[in-house]
């Protein structure tokens, strides 16, 4: 009796303590991701995640205080939007390179971030654009108007007495920032020695800041934004993925040679000659985004082959359905729930890479302004507004960095007890929250959903999308009703083992009516609207 007293009140001083600030029980100790494909990103916007000193923007340590929720939902890796300190909410378009976004806070909080993942198992990547500096930074400020400047050369001008400074893409040589800032912007002189020795120095200090060989404290990947060959298609920098780019990876990769090297393409293209000249690691598959959130069937089984042709075996493409930069997916479907679902399982269930834009999972919604708010970058705002974590959004750290400065605001997405939200959808088994948790997990449990071969399979209906994957003995065939009518359909399987007495073994099945057996070596199946079924193949 004695015993079991003092086992009851261990075990209530226990939960005491993991609830009291700065004394939460440590995550245990993850497997970090031996191959890509068993990696989920998360691609998160700081300045919206959590904020954890109440000054309205998300920071370091607010996403440092939400690990434990990462994980939760599976999240393996953190893609970040640039830290680096900069005139624009967004953070592209640097000060300084070298220096933190004060608001995220401190090359310590930094730290203190990556080696935490590290321990747990999980991988950070860092956003970085360095193609332009503003009209702050001091390369332009010292050098413009002034050729003997030691920075004369760091930027790119025009004609003599370094008056004319490059436009950056579209021309342009100013930005207009939602605070009312007019920011001038200008082009940065990637093929100057000095330039060049400049950023291999600055990419190598993430990668291993203390120079040990250790990389506790060394970031694991980048995202190259903006990569391009000929630089804002002008001739004035060609040549650039061979020349500036591969020299730059391959040094990183003499230094941490499991680097990943992730190039988002400038023209969103399918991205062969970003592997065949500038040797990335991994590019975003972008066109199949566009058939991905066209639900058109066809379309996806053909852009996902050519999608599958032009990458390496030894190469990556991000498989996603949104990101900063484009309307949210919720947005697009009206918040459909079920065709929400369909879009999370492809995006989970494709060979590649995942990668999860932040509040994706809850359905947060959102479409870029495009003009709608002027020539401001606050038209970008909606598609990256504070994430949802409670009920109401008025919580603690709530990152409602924006709040009051514009129509952005006025207009916001954010509804109090609308359903969109992690604390409404934790607690719904049906949620769209759950469902990607679902999806997660499965992944995760068979070798053949993220790291197995893929294999597209034609069926007899327009609007059902089918395919097998295989990793060594496994293999599982998955079926998706990309449409909002009851689908009838018979699928071929591949003839290689055809003479083998084969079954099926639901893996899992979203409407309970969905059905699918073995005639010869076909499946037949009667599919629901939306409906998702996966099996494994014995």
């Amino acid at each position: 009796m004695k015993r079991s007293l003092c086992l009851s009140l261990i075990l209530f001083i226990g939960i005491l303590l993991s609830l009291l600030p700065g004394c939460q029980t440590p995550a245990p100790i993850a497997e970090r991701p031996q191959h890509p494909g068993q990696e989920i990103i998360y691609h998160l916007f700081l300045r919206s995640f959590y904020d954890s000193d109440g000054d309205r923007h998300g920071d370091l340590n607010g996403l440092r205080l939400k690990l434990d929720y990462l994980q939760e939902l599976g999240v393996t890796s953190v893609l970040l939007t640039p830290l680096y300190d900069s005139q624009f909410y967004h953070n592209y378009f640097p000060i300084d390179f070298e220096t933190i976004d004060p608001q995220y806070g401190t090359k310590d909080d930094y730290f203190d971030l990556l080696k935490e993942m590290h321990r747990r198992g999980m991988k950070l990547y860092m956003d970085m654009e360095i193609h332009y500096v503003t009209a702050d930074h001091l390369w332009f400020k010292d050098s413009f108007e002034n050729p003997s400047s030691p920075y004369s050369d760091y930027v790119l001008y025009n004609g003599p007495g370094n008056t004319e400074p490059e436009s950056i893409v579209y021309d342009l040589t100013e930005l207009h920032s939602h605070d009312g800032q007019v920011v001038g912007c200008y082009t940065v002189n990637l093929y100057d020695e000095k330039v060049r020795d400049y950023f291999h120095d600055l990419f190598s200090y993430w990668v291993d800041p203390n120079q040990d060989g250790r990389f506790d404290d060394g970031i694991d990947g980048f995202r190259i934004d903006h990569i391009m060959d000929d630089l804002d298609w002008k001739g004035k920098f060609t040549g650039l993925l061979a020349n500036f780019w591969k020299p730059l990876f391959q040094e990183l990769r003499q230094i941490n040679p499991d680097i990943l090297i992730i190039g988002e393409q400038a023209e969103w293209g399918y991205g062969e000659s970003y592997f065949r000249k500038g040797d990335v690691d991994a590019v975003f598959a972008f066109p199949l985004n566009q058939a991905m959130r066209s639900f058109d069937a066809r379309s996806i089984a053909t852009r996902l082959d050519s999608t599958l042709m032009i990458t390496p075996p030894d190469k990556f493409q991000i498989i996603f359905v949104e990101n900063h930069d484009m309307p949210r997916i919720a947005s697009l479907l009206e918040n459909d729930l079920p065709r929400l679902k369909t879009a999370a399982a492809l995006n989970l269930l494709l060979k590649g890479i995942p990668s999860i834009y932040y509040g994706q999972e809850i359905g947060m919604q959102g479409v870029n302004g495009f003009g709608k708010f002027g020539i401001t970058d606050g038209n970008d705002i909606p598609v990256r507004e504070a994430f949802e974590w409670y009920e109401t959004i008025s919580g603690p750290g709530m990152a409602l960095w924006y709040k009051g400065t514009g129509p952005w605001w006025d207009q916001s997405n954010l509804r109090d007890q609308d359903g969109i939200s992690l604390q409404e959808q934790r607690q719904d088994a049906r949620s769209l929250w759950n469902f990607y948790r679902q999806m997660i997990a499965l992944r995760k449990m068979h070798p053949a959903l993220n790291s197995g071969n893929q294999l597209i399979l034609e069926n007899d209906g327009e609007n059902v999308f089918t395919m097998q994957r295989s990793h060594e003995e496994q293999k599982i065939f998955i079926a998706l009703n990309m449409s909002s009518q009851e689908q009838r359909v018979q699928c071929r399987l591949p003839s290689e083992d055809e003479a083998i007495t084969r079954q099926l073994n639901e893996l899992f099945r979203l409407h309970p009516q969905g059905q699918a057996g073995l005639s010869g070596n076909e499946i037949v199946m009667t599919l629901p609207p939306f409906d998702i079924l996966l099996w494994q193949i014995d």
